[in-house]
């Protein structure tokens, strides 16, 4: 027969555990669980050819995320940051150049104060969204086009084969 006691025990280290892996002691879920700190351009390609191959640049806050581009209608860079960045305003910059080239085709800045996102469970992060279109430029306002772009992206990669969606995912 188990004692009270030993039930009593039992019942606080699992409580505790489940309280530690759920990010927080809060009965309700943390919707915003693995928030990260960083900054993200959505680059619609429309109105340049030939991009495949190209490298891309996007720093800001001395951090840098450096890439090539595939043949696609809209790229999404990411660049991390750490969870202790500096929310004001800090000028953002985003590169790209053609395959062969030394001279950027695209070379745009831009201010950029992050903004808090809640973890849902009393932590956070700071990030922002911004896009770059060849007509607008870069800006921390995202067009309905860019948006609209990214959810037919997402759609065209969620139906691919599965030959092209694992070839997709090791972009």
């Amino acid at each position: 027969m188990v004692r009270p006691v030993m039930r009593l025990r039992v019942l606080v280290g699992v409580s505790a555990l489940l309280a530690a892996v759920s990010a927080c002691g809060s009965p309700t879920p943390c919707a915003g669980v693995g928030v990260v700190s960083g900054v993200g351009v959505m680059f619609l390609h429309e109105g340049y050819d030939g991009l495949a191959g190209a490298s891309y640049e996007l720093c800001t806050r001395g951090k840098c995320a450096k890439g090539e581009l595939e043949e696609e209608e809209i790229t999404k860079v990411n660049l991390p940051l750490p969870d202790d960045v500096d929310p004001d305003a800090s000028q953002l910059r985003f590169r790209v150049t053609r395959k062969g080239t030394d001279s950027p085709l695209i070379d745009a800045t831009t201010d950029v104060k992050l903004s808090r996102q809640s973890d849902g469970c009393g932590g956070g992060a700071y990030n922002r969204g911004l896009a770059f279109t060849k007509d607008g430029g870069l800006t921390t306002k995202v067009p309905a086009s860019v948006s609209a772009a990214w959810v037919k992206h997402v759609r065209e990669l969620a139906t691919a084969s599965p030959s092209t969606a694992a070839t997709a995912e090791s972009r």
